[in-house]
């Protein structure tokens, strides 16, 4: 079982910002930023580059409500970043799909 399974199941505790059927989103505890929220899919992919076909409405679901939850914290306005990490060079810590939503300040490019 994964970290973010854990989460999902209320095995550890969060601080939850929005949830669905599909996806669960709640609050880094490491902020790379003033906003920093994993909004990761229920079901459990391990990364990116392993989704197949029919992850696609899931994957879709997970982005639009990734757009809804930085409306909900304020984002939209002054913009923000989504970000998927694949693979130990890309940054993933832990395998279960998930996408950040950093915001809150100017982010600068390239990152890393």
């Amino acid at each position: 079982m994964t970290l973010f399974e854990k989460l999902i199941a209320r095995q550890i505790p969060a601080e939850i910002v929005y949830e669905d059927d599909q996806v669960f989103a709640f609050r880094d505890i490491h902020p790379q930023a003033p906003t920093h929220i994993l909004v990761v899919p229920k079901r459990p992919i391990p990364r990116i580059a392993e989704a197949a076909v029919e992850d696609g409405p899931l994957l879709g679901h997970l982005l639009l409500k990734a757009a809804r939850v930085a409306r909900q914290v304020g984002l939209e306005e002054g913009g923000y970043r989504l970000v998927i990490n694949n693979g130990r060079d890309g940054g993933e810590s832990v395998p279960h799909l998930h996408c950040h939503i950093l915001g809150g300040r100017a982010l600068r490019w390239p990152p890393g």
